[in-house]
């Protein structure tokens, strides 16, 4: 409570210095006004719904913490990349326009937005953040990625769209021994709100290990949620039981599909090693099954909270990722059924429509949908002591996020963020995000002319792959192996 002393004091003093003023000397309204000023400054603070750090923090959070923003919609480019105008733009589409999710093995496809929220989990946020992110969504038509950390109710509540992520913990689908529950998981996979199956391989803050919910973040609730104890900390384990090979994961995926009742199931990871993910190729070409959808995590994403030595040192950056995988599904002619979402360090309509130029088909946003809520990026998450009570399990701080107002902002935040988009589309001359493509996108150089992207990266043509690999993939080709990953 020693975040409210401030006020405490002012409003003492000011309580004071008033009758001392009337009684005393007039001299006392030296001290009274500015004591008063400041009473009211704090008691404002604490009524107000914009700024939940504020709330949390009332007079102290004007100096201590920045401002927080609803992040910026317009981008105003990068030094070295810029996006290729047209002389002939075309008129921005009112409908904000969404992506078809469902292979020939899906029953049940869903229609994507361009922008929606990434894979956090309740636990790692708290119950008010999920479920203004959920209503956001609902409001906004667009989805909302649950985490590894299991189908809460606060999930549902909101009613937005979500996308189920299945971590290597299996939450919300394991049984006693911490192995995945088949039953357990079709049953959930029925609501109506989950529109998607996601399994998480791996994620850009810290592939190669598994999530951490530090013990501070582990309620009774969360303890509940994840069938683990309360107030321990929650390492989920590296890698998944249920399969060893790419030949496994791609049918353990088509299972899953399967149990979700034909609804779009795919994974999600940070790539690593191109033969790696080439593998995982040729096993769907040999069992002649796909996922819906592949989800590339950039080693740039995240939150913010992942363990220091992890973040950014590992994996691909997002580029490099979706130009591998789009590749490598189009060299062996499964691109089009399989659509690729982006994820990593989204936050305006330019990064958008970059990484649909890049072989993006959709893209999902963690960070700035935080900020959106009114995190103000204090790097606190890790101890609970989040001080706008977006990434803390402390019901004393969480109080402080207005559920109705956050849904708003995320809301707005998504609405306005996609319309940028579509209007850098049409300044480009493109009205559909299927008509966007490398040469789209232009990267500047110190040593020589400025060069698109169809000439900085070589793109397979359908089937190259099967039929003949280039000499630049025939080494990586060779070395996946559909029954190993190394």
């Amino acid at each position: 409570m020693r975040r409210f002393l401030p006020l405490l004091l002012a409003s003492a003093l000011a309580a004071g210095a008033v009758p001392a003023s009337l009684v005393l000397s007039p001299w006392w309204w030296a001290v009274a006004v500015p004591m008063l000023a400041v009473a009211c400054l704090g008691a404002r603070d604490l009524l107000q719904r914009r700024r939940p750090v504020l709330r949390n923090h009332p007079l102290v959070g004007h100096v201590r913490y920045r401002p927080e923003r609803t992040p910026v919609r317009v981008a105003h480019g990068t030094d070295d990349e810029y996006l290729v105008s047209s002389l002939r733009p075309v008129e921005a589409s009112e409908e904000p326009p969404s992506v078809r999710v469902g292979g020939p093995g899906c029953t049940r496809p869903y229609d994507m937005a361009l922008l929606n929220v990434s894979a956090m989990s309740f636990g790692a946020l708290s119950a008010r953040a999920v479920l203004a992110l959920s209503r956001g969504a609902e409001l906004g038509r667009f989805a909302q990625d649950t985490g590894e950390g299991g189908l809460s109710e606060h999930h549902l509540r909101g009613g937005g769209d979500l996308v189920w992520e299945i971590g290597t913990g299996y939450f919300g689908c394991r049984d006693a021994d911490g192995a995945f529950d088949a039953r357990e998981f079709a049953d959930k996979a029925a609501l109506p709100e989950v529109k998607c199956v996601s399994l998480k391989l791996s994620q850009g803050a810290a592939p190669g290990s598994g999530g951490v919910l530090p013990g501070v973040k582990v309620s009774a609730e969360i303890a509940r949620e994840r069938k683990v104890p309360a107030g321990e900390t929650v390492v989920s384990p590296a890698w998944h039981r249920e399969f060893a090979t790419p030949r496994e994961l791609v049918l353990f995926v088509a299972r899953l599909r399967e149990l979700a009742g034909g609804k779009p199931t795919g994974f999600k990871l940070c790539v690593g090693s191109r033969p790696e993910f080439l593998a995982v190729c040729r096993a769907m070409v040999a069992e002649g099954v796909a996922p819906d959808f592949v989800v590339v995590d950039g080693s740039e994403g995240g939150t913010g909270a992942a363990p220091t030595g992890l973040a950014g040192h590992l994996g691909m950056r997002l580029t490099e990722g979706l130009i591998t995988v789009h590749n490598a599904l189009t060299g062996v002619g499964l691109r089009g059924g399989v659509r690729i979402g982006a994820s990593g360090g989204v936050a305006t309509g330019a990064d958008i429509v970059r990484r649909l130029a890049q072989g993006a088909d959709y893209t999902n946003a963690a960070r700035s949908m935080m900020r959106a809520l009114g995190c103000v990026g204090a790097l606190r998450c890790h101890t609970g002591a989040c001080p706008s009570g977006v990434a803390t399990q402390d019901p004393l701080r969480t109080r402080a996020l207005h559920v109705a107002e956050g849904a708003r902002r995320v809301r707005l935040h998504q609405r306005e963020t996609v319309r940028d988009a579509v209007r850098i589309m049409a300044a480009m001359g493109v009205r559909d995000p299927g008509g966007l493509g490398p040469a789209h996108l232009v990267r500047r150089s110190d040593t020589g002319p400025a060069r698109s992207y169809a000439e900085l990266y070589e793109w397979l043509a359908p089937g190259e792959l099967l039929a003949g690999p280039p000499r630049s993939w025939e080494a990586d080709w060779k070395a996946a192996d559909p029954d190993g990953f190394r």
